[in-house]
């Protein structure tokens, strides 16, 4: 039993694969007696499949011939398995040929039809199964019975599980070696099941996101002193008394209580949680004085403060927090004078203001950070040369210019705040703080003229930026051009109205970007000759009503796309289908409110990816769409027709 024990996921990994498998290499032995000078080309060189690979896809086109593939080499059945089920071709009468075929990874999440029944053949797989993702599944507590004996198993996730109740963690008791456990969404799993878990020592990893009625449980768990990971996210009823169970767990590195009603004196109870680097707690309401305990965790790398009610005076006490990597505080009372506390916190590279009140600070708050202080902008004010209506904008200016100091800044989200684009020539790169003091005064004089610019030219200089979210914003056309020289951008939100045809032609520079919303932006079917550029895009909402068959036509070459929408494009007509049948890579379609009927439909037949197809207010019905997912989509899973 040892052996099988002491297996870990191999040194390869990182990739965050949740298989427990070794590592297996799909290179078989071979003999290279040519001289290697004899065989380089110039040509681009294309990875022709292993004899492996080649085993395993002529094996799924005959799989249903074979009674049992227990005679098979460990990791050739392995292989067979995960490819079934990624083409979803795995059906019971097939599974049970996997008996006894020493698998260590069986991993059925979401997968169509698993009840108790395919756990015996999991179960049979004996001291050999490290891994199981039933997930999503009819699967019962008699069910659970069924892998009890498999006693090296070393995670599993039943999430989403609805048969599952406090008798089937009974049969968890016995499986010592689980390392991981997750039971998201189990509305069964109540108080009295809770004490099955205290069996599990070596847990590391303990997953109970939205179990509702697990409130005054968390005691039976306590002596679980190894966990490393704990999720007690959206567990509505767990509280300060829960969270006092807590206490003894001093290597946690990650805890999720959002949406709890975990506040103030269990807040408290996290301070001795010093190796804490995850802690998400939105839609807690913090107390200002348990901010104290929160800037007391300083190796916190990931904080999620959403919806936690916070003042300007709480982000005071995250300026200490010098590793922080990832900052949401979306929706909080949190002005421009809370934001100037982040500035020293260089390491941020996800930062999220959505819906802060951004810009509505007054000018007693401008002070400390920035080059030009309270007396220099009061000074303007006085003199007459700032008018106090134009406060307000400046402040706007001290803040974004307190955001371009964070230079290691991957991802911005700054959707529906207070961001306008003033005015100020500025050349990218160059240091922020002494051209904006050199035409502070012309621009506080010039603010009319130049109100389309500054905010983007701001974060301009951001190279590192890979996401910026800028929607529902006051951008407009005449400061896009600056976003153009943030060549590291892979994804880009500009649903704003405001947003045209001119504006998108100056983005072309961005062939980087993976993921476009334009939503509501104003374009036309001008406008998609500028999409062009971008070969990469893998998702794109394009949803203003401006669209015809025109601009479809000028997609058809962005082979990458995986997620479509071009819903409230009323001018679109079947023949924009036709345009579509390249993109075979689509999983998801969206083409709600448009003239497509069904007569159109013929041409998705190539997308055998698409597993989502909305088509509501379209002349399309239900029974041609099910005909065509049974002919020719068979993954097509979620259908919308009104």
């Amino acid at each position: 039993m040892g052996g099988a024990c002491s297996r870990k996921r191999s040194h390869d990994e990182g990739n965050g694969s949740p298989e427990f498998s070794k590592s297996v290499s799909f290179k078989w032995p071979h003999r290279s007696s040519f001289n290697n000078r004899s065989i380089v080309s110039r040509e681009p060189c294309i990875k022709a499949p292993s004899l492996l690979e080649q085993a395993v896809m002529k094996a799924c086109e005959t799989v249903g011939t074979y009674e049992s593939f227990a005679a098979l080499p460990k990791d050739l059945s392995q292989h067979l398995l995960n490819e079934l089920v990624k083409r979803r071709l795995l059906k019971l009468s097939i599974f049970k040929a996997f008996q006894y075929c020493n698998l260590e990874d069986v991993l059925l999440d979401e997968y169509p039809g698993v009840e108790d029944s395919w756990l015996e053949v999991i179960g049979a797989q004996g001291l050999s199964l490290l891994s199981a993702d039933i997930s999503n599944s009819a699967v019962s507590d008699a069910g659970l019975a069924l892998i009890s004996h498999c006693t090296n198993l070393q995670s599993l996730t039943l999430n989403y599980c609805d048969n599952i109740s406090d008798a089937g963690l009974q049969h968890l008791t016995g499986l010592k070696n689980l390392s991981s456990l997750s039971f998201k969404r189990s509305d069964a799993v109540t108080v009295a099941g809770m004490c099955h878990l205290a069996e599990l020592v070596n847990l590391t990893s303990l997953d109970l996101e939205r179990c509702s009625q697990i409130s005054g449980g968390l005691c039976h768990i306590e002596g679980l002193t190894k966990l490393e990971r704990l999720n007690l996210g959206w567990c509505n009823y767990v509280d300060d008394q829960d969270i006092k169970a807590l206490t003894g767990f001093v290597g946690l590195r990650e805890l999720y209580i959002s949406r709890t009603k975990v506040s103030d004196s269990g807040i408290l109870c996290l301070k001795d949680m010093i190796n804490l680097q995850v802690l998400h707690m939105e839609g807690c309401h913090i107390y200002p004085f348990c901010m104290e305990t929160i800037a007391g965790l300083k190796s916190l790398t990931n904080l999620n403060l959403k919806f936690c009610g916070l003042s300007d005076f709480c982000c005071n006490k995250l300026k200490g927090l010098i590793n922080l990597r990832v900052l949401n505080l979306a929706y909080n009372d949190i002005t421009d004078a809370g934001l100037a506390y982040i500035k020293g916190l260089t390491n941020l590279e996800d930062l999220n203001l959505d819906s802060c009140k951004v810009g509505d600070a007054g000018l007693e708050f401008l002070k400390g950070p920035f080059f030009f202080g309270e007396c220099f902008c009061t000074e303007l004010l006085e003199s007459g040369t700032m008018r106090m209506s134009l406060a307000k904008p400046m402040l706007m200016l001290c803040l974004l210019v307190c955001v371009a100091d964070l230079l290691n800044l991957k991802s911005l989200n700054i959707s529906d705040s207070e961001v306008t684009e003033l005015g100020l020539p500025y050349i990218s790169g160059q240091n922020i703080f002494s051209s904006i003091k050199q035409y502070f005064v012309s621009l506080v004089c010039m603010f009319v003229f130049f109100q389309n610019i500054l905010v983007l030219l701001i974060l301009s200089g951001l190279d590192k930026l890979e996401n910026l979210n800028l929607s529902f914003t006051n951008i407009a056309d005449s400061g896009l051009v600056n976003i153009s020289r943030l060549t590291s951008l892979t994804s880009l939100n500009l649903d704003v109205r405001q947003v045209t045809d001119t504006g998108l032609t100056a983005l072309t520079s961005l062939t980087n970007l993976k993921h476009l919303d334009l939503f509501g932006a104003r374009i036309t079917d001008y406008g998609t000759t500028s999409l062009k550029c971008f070969k990469k895009l893998q998702s794109l909402e394009l949803c203003g009503g401006g669209i015809s068959d025109v601009g479809v036509k000028n997609l058809k070459d962005l082979t990458n796309m995986t997620s479509l929408n071009l819903s409230q494009n009323y001018l679109l007509t079947d023949h924009s289908l036709e345009y579509l049948t390249g993109m075979t890579a689509l999983v998801s379609l969206n083409i709600s409110n448009t003239k497509v009927t069904n007569a159109g439909l013929q041409h998705l037949k190539p997308l055998c990816n698409l597993t989502s197809l909305a088509l509501q207010a379209c002349k399309v019905t239900l029974p041609a769409v099910e005909k065509l997912q049974a002919t020719f989509l068979p993954n097509l899973a979620v259908i919308r027709v009104q």
